[in-house]
């Protein structure tokens, strides 16, 4: 076996060993808990109420469902998901398959992919469970073959550039005519990309304009005349580019289940592009044609006689044909619609979709591909003759359940491995954060090569100083496991915070600004969402409490930080992530609140550097010098 096998066989087999945990931890789960327990955990609704049933686009079934009790409890049920929808119990033959289109609040959109409702919507006692996504692994299974034995073509050479065994070549070209807007590094990134000849890295830390510069230079190449294929790893990130290309006035294509595309961009999906066509018409009258011959044909029952039988058997021929005929002309008007499309925005995954059966692209364009499992990238990398990846490292990680695979490397990005190594560009002005936020990420991960545009570079709340670490050392506030989540909380701390985000809520002149609360632990989200009445909204103030890895995309003008680890041990668990508190830290526009232990978190370097970047800029207090904590002591 060769070195080119041996490492598609490695990532095989690492994603074997996701797919084993993964699928283990569903059946221990299944096995180990009841219904009432499933819901609490938060991969559970049970009972439901049906709100609406129909048929949407696709001409898919759908059920809007409501939970009627444990409305307080969190879950993870979330767009674009498979689940089971069940009466009673989850394990029953009756159970159906379904994907969920959305979740609004308590109520959720499931799309069933069968013909007609399924009878289980007349049945009591409904309830709806969070599945394992096994056809996700058999694709990237798959992608990783195809490529690992590609000889003789283009897909090889890309594959041994992407490998480091061959050059990544570039050509420099003249600068295109860019937005006035647009920095010197996001001009540099858009002639990159059009000078690749193999790949070109985008690296982008937050709040830089990395979409933007994706979606300029995805215009730029289509007037080369190229159709793109832009992806992300998640719908809602796929989404996000489509969007953003439309505004910019491209003919978008956005493929994937249209269970798991936002119902807003039904009218760019092949589904609703498809309606909106004028020999659409055409093959409704055919559908109504082959449905209502067969209606006829059902008038004819098997003991009728030998005339009667040979009727009922043209008749069926007939209505076969007319629906031939039918698809013979939605597949000619889908064949159309997808090579008139400029973008093609998908997933990762969606980049397998039957449609683009065959397809090449002369540019692919994989963005959050720090936050991309490799295995999973090498799927739309099989389409191209040219690759962008665009992503940031120093951000989360993909989310791996099997600590095996995590530990021999499947944590590892392919931009990870590529940074650096083959052309990259760096964006270098972000636009979001107050130079005083950015500061500590931008010396610790960017090696100090920010900057800070002159639009937020000063930009605060009232007079609100902009960063600020607490010190909770000596309060007495030591951290507590919960028995059953495994996760840690502190409750003194969550206590401190909440009465710290009313004082700084009640002390702003205006209510048109958003809060974030964040906190590496769910447990403790879930403490400090307890505490306050109401966490959607505070005296008129948009309030947000959610994990760090909830919030990775997202900002807030203050965010206020809780770090929660205090014990003698000196043990601050998977803090030790830094990334994790690059992305909490990066969020906030204006304000930033870390709140934790100095005594634990000092022992750490990441955390000590981070204290004493505080004390520099005079922005370390300890928590003895707040009125906060004389409420709780």
């Amino acid at each position: 076996m060769n070195d080119t096998a041996k490492y598609f066989s490695n990532l095989i087999d690492l994603l074997l060993l996701e797919k084993q945990e993964e699928l283990r931890q569903f059946q221990e789960l299944m096995q180990s808990t009841s219904v009432s327990q499933r819901v609490e955990m938060g991969i559970c609704w049970h009972p439901l109420r049906i709100v609406e049933t129909g048929f949407g686009f696709g001409d898919y079934p759908f059920a809007v469902l409501e939970r009627t009790r444990a409305k307080e409890l969190p879950h993870q049920f979330s767009a674009g998901k498979p689940v089971v929808l069940f009466s009673s119990d989850p394990d029953s033959p009756d159970a159906v398959k379904a994907v969920i289109q959305y979740v609004n609040g308590d109520q959720l959109k499931l799309v069933f992919f069968m013909n007609d409702e399924p009878e289980l919507l007349d049945w009591a006692k409904l309830g709806v469970i969070l599945m394992p996504d096994e056809n996700a692994f058999k694709e990237q299974e798959a992608a990783l073959n195809l490529i690992s034995n590609a000889k003789n073509c283009r897909l090889a050479e890309l594959r041994d550039v992407l490998l480091l065994n061959s050059p990544a070549l570039e050509e420099e070209i003249e600068r295109p005519e860019l937005p006035n807007y647009f920095n010197e590094s996001q001009k540099a990134a858009v002639s990159r990309i059009l000078g690749a000849q193999d790949v070109l890295l985008v690296h982008g830390p937050p709040g830089t304009g990395k979409t933007t510069t994706l979606v300029e230079a995805a215009s730029k190449l289509i007037e080369q005349g190229e159709q793109i294929l832009l992806c992300a790893p998640s719908n809602a990130a796929a989404d996000w580019l489509a969007i953003k290309a439309k505004e910019k006035g491209m003919q978008v294509l956005r493929i994937g289940n249209i269970a798991r595309i936002d119902e807003n961009l039904e009218s760019i999906t092949v589904e609703g592009t498809l309606k909106t066509h004028p020999q659409y018409s055409d093959i409704k009258g055919f559908r109504k044609q082959s449905a209502e011959l067969r209606r006829m044909a059902g008038k004819y029952k098997r003991q009728f006689g030998k005339a009667e039988r040979e009727q009922r058997k043209l008749i069926l021929q007939e209505a076969k044909s007319i629906g031939n005929e039918a698809r013979m002309l939605e597949d000619y008007l889908i064949e159309s619609i997808i090579n008139d499309a400029q973008i093609i925005c998908c997933t990762l995954m969606g980049a397998n979709h039957r449609l683009l059966k065959d397809i090449e692209f002369e540019t692919v364009i994989i963005d959050e591909a720090a936050q991309s499992p490799e295995p999973a990238c090498w799927v739309p990398i099989l389409k191209a003759k040219r690759l962008v990846l665009a992503g940031d490292p120093f951000q989360l990680p993909p989310t791996v359940k099997s600590e095996e695979a995590a530990n021999k490397g499947l944590t590892v990005t392919l931009m990870e491995k590529l940074l650096n190594k083959v052309p990259t560009q760096l964006l270098n002005h972000q636009y979001r954060m107050n130079k005083q936020i950015m500061e500590f990420s931008n010396r610790w991960f960017y090696e100090g090569k920010l900057i800070a545009h002159d639009d937020v570079a000063d930009w605060k709340l009232n007079n609100e100083q902009v960063v600020s670490f607490i010190d909770t050392a000596g309060s007495g506030w030591e951290e507590s496991l919960s028995s059953e989540s495994k996760s840690v909380s502190n409750l003194g701390e969550a206590e401190f915070l909440h009465n710290l985000v009313l004082s700084f809520i009640e002390g702003q002149k205006s209510r048109n600004l958003s809060v974030g609360i964040i906190s590496p632990y769910k447990q403790q989200t879930e403490l400090i969402r307890n505490l306050f009445t109401d966490f959607n909204a505070v005296d008129g103030v948009a309030i947000d409490i959610q994990t760090v890895d909830s919030f990775q995309g997202q900002e807030r003008d203050a965010v206020f930080v809780s770090l929660v680890r205090s014990n003698s041990d000196n043990q601050i668990g998977f803090l030790k992530d830094y990334r994790r508190m690059n992305v909490a830290m990066t969020r906030a526009k204006k304000k930033l609140v870390v709140i934790g232990d100095s005594a634990t978190l000092a022992n750490d370097r990441f955390y000590a550097a981070f204290i004493e970047y505080t004390e520099e800029i005079s922005a370390y207090h300890s928590v003895w010098e707040f009125d906060q904590f004389n409420k709780n002591s």
